[in-house]
C-alpha cells in the first residue's frame, strides 16, 4: 500500500485533499494546482466555496487572478465531505482557537476528523496543519482514523506538518518556506515527505508527530516572549525619556547575538497571541508551570491598557477629556499591511476607548467595513478617508498598525495629536507622543 501511495506523488497523479479555504488552506491549494496536482478543496462556508469556484478571492493578498487560473486547470472547492474518498492525501488546515477559560478548544479538528473519517480509504494519508499541543495527531488523530479497521502506517498513513504561513510577508511564500514534517511511524513520515516534496523546496522531517507540534509552538513562544521583553522594555525607556525604537534600532547593528523585535499595541494573529496558552495548558498534565511563558502573555495582553493609558494622558495635556474626544484609529487589521482581523490589538484598543467615552473612527485602506467578529463589539464603522480637513477633525488619532498605504507626513502635518504605537513617527514632533 505504501509503494502505491509513494508512486501518485512521484508522478503527481494524486489528488490532494485540503479541508480549511482560510490563509493557510488557500496558498497551499495554489502551490500544489502551481506543480501540477489535482486539488479539492473543502470548506463548510458555502459562500467561501461559492466565491472560489467562481474563481473570486476573499483575502486580499491572494489575488483572484490567481484563484480563477487555479479554478481553469485543476481546483474546484466543495462542502460535500462525502468526496474526501477521491483524495489521495487530506490535509486538515482548519482553526484552533482558545475557548473562554483561555485553554485550547479543539472543535474545529475533533469535528472536521469525525466528518472525513466515514470516507476515508486504505492508501490516504493524513496530514494535520493545524497549530496544537504535544500529543494532538496521537490523541485525537489516531483512534478516530482508525476506528473502522484501518491500520495507520499499514493501510493509512498519519503526519503532523504545522503551517508557517506569514500572510502579506513578501519575502517568503508557501514554496520557499521549510516544511516541518513528523510521522506516526517510519512509513507515515515517508509518505509525508513524498507529500510535500513536490511542492516545498525543503523538508525537514522529525522523530515524531509530538515533535513536529512542540517545534511549532517553540517558534510562536519564541517570538511572544521576545515581543513581551520588548514591550516591558518600552515601558521603561519611556519612563527615562529614551525612544526605544532608537535604541533597538542601533542594538540592531550588531552582527550577532541580538534579533531586533519591535513593540507594538498588543499581540495578534492567530498564531502569537495563542499558541504559548496550548503549551503552559499541556504543561500542567506533567506537573510543570510554565511561568516564563506565562509572564511574557501577562505583558503583552496589557499593551492596550497602556496605550489607553497614554491617549488619556496626551489628551489631559491638550486640556480635552478622553470621554466626549472624536478618537481616530489608524490601522485595525493585526499585522501591517495585510487585511486579516484575528486577533487583533487594535480591536481591543478600540474597545476600551468606546468603553471609556471617546467617539471612535478608524481608518485602514484594508478593511474598507468594520466587520462583524465573535466575541468582540461589533463597530457599525467604514474606513475614514484620510485629507487634511478629516485628519484635522479628530482630537487624537491612534496608530496601531502601520500600514505602507497611510500618508504619514500628511498626518504628521495636521493631527493636532498623534499616539505612536509603531515608531512610525518622529519622537521630536510636538504632537506626538510614543506608546
Amino acid at each position: 500500500m505504501k509503494h502505491a501511495t509513494l508512486r501518485k506523488f512521484t508522478d503527481q497523479t494524486a489528488t490532494i485533499g485540503i479541508v480549511g479555504l482560510g490563509y493557510v488552506g488557500l496558498p497551499l491549494m495554489l502551490r500544489y494546482t502551481d506543480v501540477g496536482f489535482r486539488v479539492l478543496g473543502f470548506d463548510i462556508d458555502t459562500e467561501k466555496v461559492g466565491k472560489l469556484n467562481r474563481g473570486e478571492s476573499y483575502i486580499e493578498h491572494i489575488s483572484a487572478a490567481k484563484i480563477a487560473a487555479a479554478r481553469q486547470k485543476l481546483f474546484e472547492a466543495t462542502t460535500d465531505f462525502t468526496r474526501i474518498a477521491e483524495a489521495d492525501a487530506v490535509i486538515l488546515c482548519v482553526p484552533t482557537p482558545l475557548n473562554k477559560y483561555r485553554e485550547p478548544d479543539m472543535s474545529f479538528v475533533i469535528r472536521t476528523v469525525e466528518a472525513i473519517q466515514p470516507h476515508l480509504k486504505a492508501g490516504q494519508v493524513i496530514s494535520l496543519e493545524s497549530t496544537t499541543y504535544p500529543g494532538t495527531t496521537e490523541e485525537e488523530l489516531l483512534p478516530r482514523v482508525e476506528a473502522d479497521g484501518l491500520v495507520v502506517g499499514k493501510d493509512v498513513f498519519l503526519v503532523y506538518s504545522p503551517e508557517r504561513e506569514d500572510p502579506g510577508n513578501p519575502n517568503f511564500e508557501t514554496r520557499t518556506i521549510p516544511k516541518v514534517i513528523g510521522g506516526h511511524t517510519p512509513a507515515c513520515l515517508e509518505v509525508g515527505i513524498a507529500l510535500y516534496q513536490p511542492a516545498i523546496d525543503r523538508v525537514v522531517p522529525v522523530s515524531s508527530t509530538k515533535a513536529a507540534e512542540l517545534t511549532k509552538l517553540l517558534e510562536n513562544i519564541h517570538r511572544a516572549v521576545n515581543i513581551g521583553l520588548v514591550n516591558e522594555m518600552k515601558i521603561v525607556a519611556d519612563k527615562m525619556g529614551i525612544d526605544i525604537h532608537e535604541v533597538i534600532n542601533a542594538a540592531a547593528t550588531k552582527p550577532f547575538g541580538f534579533v531586533p523585535y519591535y513593540p507594538g499595541p498588543g499581540l495578534g494573529g492567530h498564531c502569537i497571541p495563542i499558541d504559548p496558552f496550548y503549551l503552559t495548558w499541556k504543561a500542567r498534565e506533567y506537573g510543570v508551570n510554565t511561568r516564563f511563558i506565562e509572564l511574557a502573555g501577562e505583558v503583552n495582553s496589557a499593551m492596550p491598557d497602556y496605550v489607553i493609558g497614554k491617549v488619556s494622558l496626551a489628551l489631559n495635556e491638550h486640556k480635552r477629556s478622553l470621554k466626549g474626544s472624536k478618537v481616530l484609529v489608524l490601522g485595525i487589521a493585526y499585522k501591517k499591511n495585510v487585511d486579516d482581523m484575528r486577533e487583533s490589538p487594535s480591536v481591543e484598543v478600540m474597545e476600551r476607548l468606546a468603553k471609556l467615552g471617546a467617539d471612535i473612527s478608524y481608518s485602514d485602506p484594508h478593511v474598507p467595513v468594520f466587520p462583524n467578529l465573535p466575541g468582540h463589539t461589533h463597530f457599525k464603522l467604514q474606513s475614514e478617508v484620510l485629507t487634511a480637513e478629516s485628519i484635522a477633525a479628530f482630537d487624537c488619532i491612534v496608530l496601531t498598525t502601520d500600514h505602507d498605504k497611510f500618508d504619514y507626513p500628511l498626518i504628521l502635518q495636521h493631527a493636532a495629536l498623534i499616539i505612536d504605537t509603531r515608531g512610525r513617527f518622529p519622537a521630536t514632533a510636538s504632537n506626538v507622543v510614543k506608546a
